[in-house]
């Protein structure tokens, strides 16, 4: 599963590098290989995920093993914890010793297997655990090769954290298995990306806006072969700032805890802000209405996404009814995201169907393409627009704006011409932050009630 373990690419002493520890490919299997004697045979176990050597070698040695892993974040509150570890039925690993050696060798488990269970906090109830196979592992991250042209040539930097897909899938497994160097971060700052000498960079759009506004840290990334954002829409105008100070046209894709990445721009393709590119290879999407009928690849009609092939999960851990309910009768896994897809096929995620598609005065409004319209105001840093209830409209758009020195009906008249002029907000509230969560997503849910009426 991993051919930079089994020394498909030789090896080297740096191959992996964790917040300056490093390790080489051959000492991580070893230490990996010693996890695996002590836990082999449990039901799963559950990993601190910290941002460490010990959290790439408790991972890969749960993988070796055959044991499915639990990453916990290692700020997981006491009832988060205990819900995950009951719900999983996985038992905490002992201390893990980068030095040990293991004694045993364990026969790979079938590719049907699972190999993570990730949890996934969805907008009612406790989170639910993901249950990754092995095969979709490997069939996602050679997509992922093949679309950015990932090789063992390149140096992976990123600052992510270890809980997640884009940390932990793409940004450790995916340098296992390309064989490319890695190099985490720790905290993922400007200057330690420009210090980590990356040619493949990973990062969320929170990471990108800071760096975008740190000039020096830019332009030493202009050294690199590619700069890749995901796990939320990247805003235009940081595309922009990085496209001018580093040259770079950074690559979106498009993802779930459930389905992996299934969506990318290429490498070798075309880059366009707000736009996360085309299926990977052996993934299918399409676009649904609330009536499950199909909907226009005209690049402006609105859909859910749907998707099915290789990459996605195997379902929620004890909990039959919500994996059928994920999938649809001829068996598409329901995304919730609202989209639209041009005719070349390129995808353009609005948002959640739940609190990103605004049904307004009869129209079918997007909130990512307000919020990109704010964005373009020069006082604006961050944006966030959701839809209200309203007697009138059915739903008011509503937008929640951190700016320095603009006034609310300017930045509604801004939006209105740029946009049709149902698409303005009819609110906009000024506040000093947008609640976010630990992979930058803005949580909207939190919005209500903070700010100051415009």
């Amino acid at each position: 599963m991993f051919p930079a373990l089994d020394g498909a690419f030789g090896d080297r002493p740096d191959a992996v590098t964790v917040v300056g520890d490093r390790m080489s490919w051959q000492r991580l299997r070893s230490a990996a290989g010693a996890v695996a004697d002590r836990i082999a045979g449990a039901p799963a176990v559950a990993v601190d995920a910290t941002p460490s050597l010990r959290t790439v070698v408790a991972v890969v040695g749960g993988l070796l093993a055959g044991v499915p892993v639990v990453p916990v974040p290692p700020d997981a509150g006491p009832v988060e914890r205990r819900h995950v570890l009951s719900d999983s039925g996985a038992v905490p690993l002992p201390p893990v010793d980068p030095a040990a050696r293991g004694r045993h060798t364990h026969p790979p488990p079938p590719p049907s297997a699972t190999a993570l269970i990730l949890y996934t906090s969805g907008t009612t109830g406790p989170p639910k655990g993901a249950a990754i196979p092995r095969s979709a592992i490997a069939a996602d991250l050679d997509a992922l090769a093949d679309a950015w042209a990932w090789t063992p040539e390149d140096t992976l930097a990123h600052g992510l954290p270890l809980f997640h897909v884009h940390g932990l899938v793409l940004g450790v497994l995916g340098a296992l298995r390309t064989g490319s160097r890695l190099v985490h971060t720790g905290r993922p700052t400007p200057a330690a990306y420009a210090a980590a000498g990356g040619t493949l960079y990973f990062g969320v759009p929170t990471v990108w806006s800071r760096v975008s506004r740190d000039p020096a840290a830019a332009r030493a990334l202009s050294r690199a072969r590619l700069l890749v954002s995901g796990s939320a829409p990247l805003p235009a105008p940081v595309f922009a700032r990085l496209r001018a100070l580093s040259g770079h046209r950074v690559v979106e894709r498009y993802g779930m805890t459930e389905t992996l990445i299934t969506v990318s721009a290429r490498a070798d393709g075309p880059r366009r802000p707000g736009h996360v590119g085309v299926p990977l290879p052996g993934v299918q999407t399409r676009l649904v209405d609330e009536r499950g009928q199909p909907v226009p690849h005209d690049g402006e009609t609105v859909g859910e996404l749907q998707v099915r092939g290789p990459v996605l999960f195997s379902g929620y851990v004890n909990r039959p009814q919500d994996t059928a309910a994920a999938f649809t009768a001829d068996g598409w896994f329901r995304t919730g995201d609202a989209a639209t897809i041009d005719p070349e096929g390129v995808h353009r995620i609005v948002g959640r169907t739940s609190v990103d598609l605004i049904k307004t005065g009869g129209f079918r409004v997007g909130a990512g393409e307000v919020e990109d319209a704010l964005l373009a105001h020069p006082a604006v840093r961050e944006a966030a627009v959701v839809g209200v209830p309203d007697d009138d409209l059915g739903e008011r758009i509503v937008a929640y704006v951190v700016a320095d020195g603009a006034r609310p009906q300017e930045l509604i008249d801004f939006v209105a011409a740029r946009l049709a002029a149902h698409k303005r907000p009819r609110q906009v509230h000024l506040v000093d932050a947008l609640p976010r969560n630990a992979m930058g997503k803005v949580q909207k849910r939190a919005l209500g009630g903070r700010g100051v009426p415009g």
